[in-house]
């Protein structure tokens, strides 16, 4: 157990805030033999497998492109936001799996401190809630009558 320091006088304070403020050690990427990195996002019941590796820009989800299987633009946006941020476009092949969730639901080490300011490396961990004896659904009673 590490006992912390108690803070009497503006010198502990500014010690304190100096060692706050050490930048931490960049991660290493970890690659295949391939040269791909490997991440997986999950929602819900839904599962997507992630290979990132550099290349021209191609994106494949369950062996379809990226026109074919997202038909709207708004998709397209949402799946290229985190390369225009980083202004990484067209620098890297994204293959990717994807079961479950339905079509809705569906980065490189240096780069992650502007992905996850930006809100794209998070994990939304909702799930369905179960549904109970003696009730409709999880929560949803059955209607009630008096007499």
């Amino acid at each position: 157990m590490v006992a912390k320091k108690k803070i009497e006088s503006l010198q502990d304070i500014k010690a304190a805030t100096a060692a706050a403020e050490e930048p931490k050690a960049t991660r290493k990427a970890v690659k295949d033999k391939k040269g791909r990195s490997y991440a997986t996002g999950k929602r819900k019941d839904a599962v997507a497998r992630v290979w990132i590796m550099p290349g021209k820009g191609n994106i494949t989800i369950n062996d379809k492109s990226i026109d074919e299987y997202f038909a709207r633009p708004v998709l397209k946006m949402v799946i290229n936001q985190p390369f225009a941020i980083t202004n990484r476009e067209n620098e890297f092949d994204v293959i990717c799996t994807v079961k479950g969730g339905g079509l809705s639901n569906e980065y490189e080490p240096e780069l992650r401190a502007t992905l996850k300011s930006a809100g794209f490396l998070t994990r939304d961990d909702r799930v369905v809630e179960r549904k109970k004896y003696g009730k409709a659904k999880a929560r949803r009673s059955y209607q009630f009558s008096k007499r």
